[in-house]
């Protein structure tokens, strides 16, 4: 790995008081991601793995430990700063697709880029999320609104959505876990080919191992402790 990160987590801990008790979620955890690197993390249900995701999001923040993301101390930012980094430094998909069920699959992926790149024209916007869309398949569903769209559509829709900024990292929870294991087979080669060719790094979370093999390192979470497992090939 090179020595510039886009994720440079170290010694990250995530407590919650409850009830007056400390809930350790995760313990001493560190990860460190490159460009254009694919990484999944599997783990049981309640192991801390979207957690974690939350952590690299700047949607919480870290007990204790460093999060460091593409050169920025999230733990040092405040709610301002965190909300200008997530518009030009992630992209982020959901399980669920989140997609306004009133705009068509042009106008979703317009309305991501309108947030980030607030500076483009409406023409701009429109062939920018039509090249986003093309590139995961979608040409010919531009105008199809999310109730005319299959699950996999969906997603491919929620896809192009995270990535037509060009963000140097793409956080996915669960991206296939409303979708057969075939059409979740297809999302995420489509999503690690996109990401490589954008050279934007991958942080994703899975239940299944089939899927988690394919990416460039796998950690375990177990407990709130992470360790990277070996990666047959």
């Amino acid at each position: 790995m090179t020595d510039k990160a886009i994720i440079d987590a170290r010694d990250v801990d995530y407590t919650l008081d409850i009830a007056g008790r400390p809930l350790h979620i995760l313990r001493k955890v560190s990860l460190r991601v490159a460009p254009a690197e694919v990484v999944a993390i599997v783990g049981p249900s309640g192991s801390g793995k979207t957690s974690l995701l939350m952590l690299l999001a700047g949607l919480e923040k870290a007990s204790g430990g460093q999060v460091m993301v593409n050169g920025r101390d999230l733990g040092a930012m405040n709610e301002d700063e965190l909300a200008r980094f997530r518009r030009h430094t992630l992209g982020i998909v959901f399980q669920s697709f989140h997609l306004i069920p009133s705009l068509t699959a042009l106008d979703n992926v317009g309305l991501a880029l309108e947030i980030a790149e607030p500076g483009l024209s409406m023409a701009q916007i429109r062939d920018k999320a039509a090249a986003a869309l093309a590139a995961v398949g979608l040409e010919g569903r531009l105008d199809h609104r999310p109730s005319a769209l299959s699950g996999g559509e969906q997603q491919r829709v929620g896809l192009a959505r995270a990535s037509v900024a060009n963000p140097p990292l793409l956080l996915a929870d669960e991206p296939t876990g409303n979708l057969d294991q075939k059409t979740g087979a297809v999302v995420v080669d489509l999503m690690f080919d996109l990401a490589r060719r954008q050279k934007t790094a991958v942080v994703m979370i899975t239940h299944d191992p089939a899927l988690a093999a394919k990416a460039d390192r796998v950690y375990t979470m177990t407990q709130g402790e992470l360790t990277e497992n070996p990666v047959a090939r």
